[in-house]
């Protein structure tokens, strides 16, 4: 029988003044904490002098407490592991508080009012749906986690992890670990074109706390935020749990149609260099006249450049905020999608007058992110690693894409347009018309495969039917398999 090696139990409260003896307390206590199923079979007990000191008794007392247990059936001694609740509990000694098996009853929910914020509520209509539950074929935003390069990357966690010093143990600084962001500058200078400097860059927990940070210090409640249709249905959770107002603005092929945009607005939040979910790169015609907007209503630019390292038909598309002349673009990046979504870390380029509000912002939210992390993913930047590994999956996303449409024209032919440029690490396929995406998602899902709705990153309702599919961490193998069983249900779903 599996043990857990935890010694950690609820607190225990004793009372001298009782009538009941301490030991005949502790058994109490014990007793009960068994049969309702609080210390579960196999845990192990701390020793009686443990005990003892922990709860300044007699160990006599402790030492009583156990023995009749022990003779009762709810603890067991082994040697080597001390004393461990019986893996056998008594079933005649269950009170009512039990359910079958020892496991505590399941607490109901009363009938009052249970009231939650119109935010909250709001928030549900935009949550995660089943497609997002599958890391399989085709989960979008998912790399290829088993070509990233684990050796060099233990190695420097390691050396890290061993050289802490006090100062690295303690508390860090809101923006972040200092050579960590040094190094991001450098590379954002030398592969995005984004002009900042180290005291510019605000590190966060991945691109979604940097939303919403941007939420919190450039929008009141009620604000008016424009935002792609269709986009980015995460940034819209961002946004909706701060209160703000959005406003969709439509795409076509260059991007947001910035002619729709007359009026002021506090903020529009874009993604220029590949847009989501479509693909398209935002016009040189459209940035320029982005920028000229935001400079002549005062209102601000949120970039997300979330997978822009991979272009596979021409070199990266330069930024938007290293075209800004008047410091109204916020940029944000993460290193979820070029190394592995579970590291956690992003950041913001933040104008250099906003840094002292931001910086306010991000400790408010949870101080700073882990300085080890950060460090190490300095040398890893520094050492040549990251540049590396971004070359050579710029090469296997290629050939993956490649693989995708060529399986979708094999199983699908004409009856499906597929739509994106040829970068990033996703596509989309739209259906024929009355094929609703939402019922082909849902089946998929059923059968192990993820793949987005098109519709559900809209709005407005009826917004256009397709599927979005990530490629960058499926497998060939998995591509032909998962897109077989796709094709299957998209034809049932059209009949």
């Amino acid at each position: 029988m599996k043990r857990v090696g935890s010694t950690f139990i609820p607190p225990i409260t004793i009372d001298s003044r009782k009538k009941r003896p301490i030991y005949g307390q502790l058994y109490d206590w014990l007793r009960a904490a068994i049969t309702e199923g609080t210390m579960k079979p196999g845990q192990r007990l701390p020793s009686t002098r443990s005990m003892a000191a922990e709860l300044k008794i007699s160990r006599i007392s402790v030492f009583n407490a156990y023995e009749q247990l022990q003779s009762e059936g709810y603890l067991e001694t082994f040697v080597g592991s001390g004393t461990c609740v019986a893996k056998a509990i008594p079933d005649e000694t269950f009170g009512s508080s039990v359910g079958h098996g020892g496991r505590p009853r399941q607490v109901t929910v009363g009938s009052a009012p249970r009231r939650v914020s119109a935010r909250a509520s709001a928030l549900l209509k935009v949550a995660s749906e089943p497609w997002l539950h599958n890391l399989g074929a085709f989960r979008v935003s998912l790399a290829a986690l088993d070509y990233f390069p684990v050796n060099p990357w233990s190695k420097l966690v390691t050396r890290h992890a061993r050289q802490q010093s006090r100062a690295s143990m303690a508390y860090g600084d809101a923006m972040g670990y200092l050579a960590f962001r040094e190094a991001i500058s450098e590379y954002l200078g030398t592969f995005r074109s984004v002009r900042c400097d180290a005291s510019q860059i605000l590190i966060t927990s991945g691109s979604q706390q940097a939303l919403q940070i941007c939420a919190q210090v450039l929008l009141d409640p009620g604000d008016q935020l424009l935002i792609e249709e269709p986009g980015y249905p995460g940034a819209r959770l961002a946004f909706t749990s701060a209160g703000v107002q959005l406003v969709p603005v439509p795409v076509d092929n260059d991007g947001m149609i910035t002619e729709r945009i007359s009026r002021r607005r506090a903020a529009v939040y874009v993604t220029p260099s590949h847009q989501y979910p479509l693909g398209m790169t935002m016009s040189a015609a459209r940035r320029m006249s982005l920028l000229k907007w935001a400079i002549h209503s005062g209102s601000w630019i949120i970039e997300d450049d979330y997978d822009s390292e991979y272009r596979f038909s021409s070199r990266p598309i330069a930024s938007l905020q290293g075209l800004d002349t008047d410091s109204r673009v916020i940029y944000i990046g993460t290193f979820s999608k070029v190394l592995f979504p579970a590291l956690r870390l992003g950041y913001v380029v933040v104008p250099k007058d906003l840094i002292p509000v931001f910086s306010t912002a991000r400790d408010a939210a949870d101080i700073f992110s882990p300085t080890l992390y950060q460090a190490v993913l300095g040398d890893f930047i520094r050492e040549g690693h990251l540049a590396r590994h971004v070359r050579r999956m710029r090469m296997l996303y290629m050939d993956r894409r490649k693989t995708l449409v060529n399986t979708i024209r094999t199983h699908l032919g004409t009856s499906v347009e597929v739509i994106g440029d040829d970068a990033g690490m996703h596509l989309v396929v739209l259906l024929p018309p009355g094929v609703d995406d939402m019922l082909v998602s849902k089946d998929a899902a059923q059968n192990g495969i993820s793949a987005m709705p098109l519709s559900s990153c809209y709005m407005k309702p009826h917004g256009r039917s397709g599927l979005i599919l990530g490629y960058g961490g499926v497998s060939p193998r998995q591509i032909h398999e998962g897109m077989s069983k796709l094709a299957a249900i998209v034809k049932r779903v059209a009949r």
